[in-house]
């Protein structure tokens, strides 16, 4: 049940996305999803403690949840896993979030219209640049992955 509520939670984050092509995978949301699923195993065992009768599998979940919830705020927190293509990835949805709330958000003071609008363009000028980059890295990896094979073989 948790690890369904986890994995809801993490589709769920992905909803409040500007556009389609906007969705990338995100390590961070990926934590952040973590987070939340041992916390909420961790209150629903404290709201449950009768649920097991085994001391031992109550400790086992509790201890397991926190060292889950644990694990993963760090990652959260220290970006320790994040790198550029990853980044970007996650910076193309975030920026995406800019721009469906600047968009559809009932502004109507046009000092807050104008720099709604500013904050669209430039997000969407950044998303464009995240993407070619993203293009460019990938395609660069599979070049080097690509070569690295080929050396290998050559050798055989």
């Amino acid at each position: 049940m948790i690890a369904t509520s986890t994995a809801v939670m993490l589709l769920l984050m992905y909803l409040n996305t500007y556009a389609i092509d906007h969705v990338y995978w995100s390590e961070t949301r990926f934590y952040m999803a973590l987070v939340m699923g041992a916390t909420m195993a961790m209150i629903m065992l404290l709201f449950m403690l009768g649920m097991y009768k085994s001391t031992k599998t109550n400790v086992a979940i509790f201890a397991t949840s926190f060292a889950v919830f644990a694990g993963s705020l760090y990652l959260v927190r220290s970006q320790e896993t994040v790198e550029d293509v990853s980044w970007m990835k996650a910076m193309i949805r975030h920026h995406s979030i800019a721009i469906l709330t600047s968009e559809r958000a009932k502004i109507t003071d046009p000092r807050v219209r104008e720099l709604a609008d500013q904050i669209i363009e430039t997000q969407k000028k950044e998303i464009a640049e995240m993407k070619e980059l993203i293009a460019d890295l990938e395609g660069k990896i599979a070049d080097l992955e690509g070569n690295a094979l080929s050396g290998l073989a050559s050798r055989d």
